[in-house]
């Protein structure tokens, strides 16, 4: 059964990011867990992949933090269904975990990308307020920004 946010869970933070790049393109670059340290705001270092990535269940293992205080965990890929939309299960504990929803579409020549992301256990679960919003919508603008300059940049 498909990932559905509509199953009791608070609703995500929503941002969204025009890329001047097809949808392939951008899903491609999206799909490579080798990149994400170069988009994803956090993740600094990718430890493992297994080697069924991006199917469902598999996960890749990271360091996310500010050497050299850092936290080694992992995230999983709840679904995938290419070449449109990919979520993922990001952990960081003790901090926490979080569903991440990654959907792109073909628009005005290039692609929207629209990422939803809400913390589902550990402390930042437990709260739903405006700046823990306005935060975690802060730095997934950051992580869009960064990710049209790798799909827009890269050869």
């Amino acid at each position: 059964m498909p990932f559905s946010w509509d199953d009791g869970r608070k609703p995500p933070t929503t941002v969204s990011r025009h890329i001047d790049a097809t949808p392939g393109r951008t899903f491609e670059v999206m799909s490579d867990p080798w990149l994400y340290p170069l988009w994803v705001v956090g993740a600094v270092h990718i430890r493992a992949v297994d080697p069924t990535w991006p199917q469902p269940g598999a996960e890749l293992h990271h360091q996310v933090g500010a050497w050299p205080v850092t936290i080694k965990d992992s995230t999983a890929v709840v679904d995938y269904d290419p070449p449109t939309r990919i979520v993922l299960r990001g952990r960081a504990w003790p901090l926490g975990e979080a569903h991440i929803e990654l959907c792109v579409s073909a628009v005005n020549g290039g692609t929207e990308v629209v990422m939803r992301e809400a913390p589902t256990h550990g402390p930042p679960s437990l709260l739903d307020n405006s700046i823990q919003r306005a935060l975690l919508a802060a730095r997934n603008r950051e992580s869009l920004d960064r990710l049209a300059a790798v799909v827009e940049n890269r050869h």
